[in-house]
């Protein structure tokens, strides 16, 4: 299999998209010629003409109101929103459109071919307006579908899997991970399912659960865990919305102890909800209270991004503290 690096992946999957089915279009704000801010889309235009992949006014409400109209009308559009703390503007329509054409109309109509592409999170000094988190705003919206991969073979199975879903998708991409995370995709087409965690190591002392960039900080901490003879079963959640409940509670079940990690700030992170569900449903095999390690109740710093973030000794300290309860 080919190495390649996640916008690669990306825009192989886009590829292989666009190239099966005619109605996928490819739109948002300098993914024509110039192939996007990353370049996520680039050669595209060049390929499928400016019909099905083009440049759209810098309106993020535009974009997705456009979107929707033309998912209603039977096409496959994958909307590019620059980046995530710029989707706001947009917040309406996706929420108050998107998520609810289907049930509105008793299912005589719906936008359920929609992607929403976005770059989220920090690690790349993009201050307080290109570092943001904003998952559980949308985990709140019943309608939608939320993605986030943690690597290329992850980005391309999930991104075919979403704009093949019925359901409309929001597809958070971590961009610190763009070209630092590299690894082996295979060429041909294929799927990976929404909805499922992946339990991506086996342990017995305590879960340590995360999604998209922070998996990598988990592995660290991890590693340091494991040195001190602590046993970690590691979970990517890979969906946020709809999550995957039962394998994460089933984990708990085993281990007693859960860690979370987000960087998205702490009050309302998903991280929250998780907590909640798993204590309902694991409370009398719980052997610590679950820990979060997030990042902080302020907006997104620039010179102090390294103190914000919650990195792996922030994660090492809190399995440590879930261990020693």
């Amino acid at each position: 299999m080919p190495k390649m690096n996640m916008l690669q992946a990306i825009n192989n999957a886009l590829d292989i998209a666009m190239a099966e089915d005619d109605k996928v279009l490819c739109f948002g704000e300098d993914v024509g010629v110039f192939g996007g801010v990353f370049r996520a889309t680039s050669n595209l235009q060049e390929k499928y003409g400016r019909a099905r992949c083009f440049n759209t006014p810098l309106v993020e409400q535009g974009i997705i109101g456009f979107a929707n109209g033309l998912a209603a009308q039977g096409s496959v559009p994958v909307a590019e929103i620059q980046f995530a703390d710029y989707i706001f503007p947009a917040f309406d329509q996706i929420v108050n459109e998107t998520a609810k054409f289907r049930y509105r109309s008793g299912d005589l109509f719906n936008v359920g071919g929609l992607t929403i592409r976005t770059p989220y999170g920090g690690g790349i000094a993009g201050g307080l307006y290109h570092s943001q988190s904003p998952e559980a705003y949308f985990a709140h919206t019943p309608g939608l579908k939320v993605v986030v991969p943690r690597n290329p073979y992850q980005a391309k199975g999930l991104l075919l899997a979403a704009i093949r879903d019925p359901d409309p998708v929001i597809f958070f991409e971590p961009k610190r991970l763009y070209r630092a995370s590299t690894g082996e995709v295979p060429e041909d087409d294929y799927q990976l399912p929404i909805g499922e965690a992946e339990v991506t190591k086996e342990g017995t002392d305590v879960t340590v659960l995360g999604w998209g960039a922070q998996m990598e900080l988990i592995e660290k901490a991890v590693e340091m865990a494991e040195k001190a003879g602590i046993s970690c079963e590691i979970i990517d959640l890979r969906t946020i919305l709809p999550w995957d409940e039962d394998s994460v509670a089933e984990s708990v079940l085993k281990t007693g102890r859960l860690v979370i990690s987000h960087e998205a700030t702490r009050t309302g992170g998903f991280a929250s909800e998780i907590a909640a569900t798993i204590q309902e449903r694991c409370f009398l095999y719980l052997e610590s209270p679950i820990e979060r390690v997030t990042g902080m109740d302020t907006p997104f710093p620039l010179t102090l991004e390294k103190e914000y973030m919650p990195d792996h000794l922030k994660i090492y300290e809190a399995i440590r503290a879930s261990v020693d309860f």
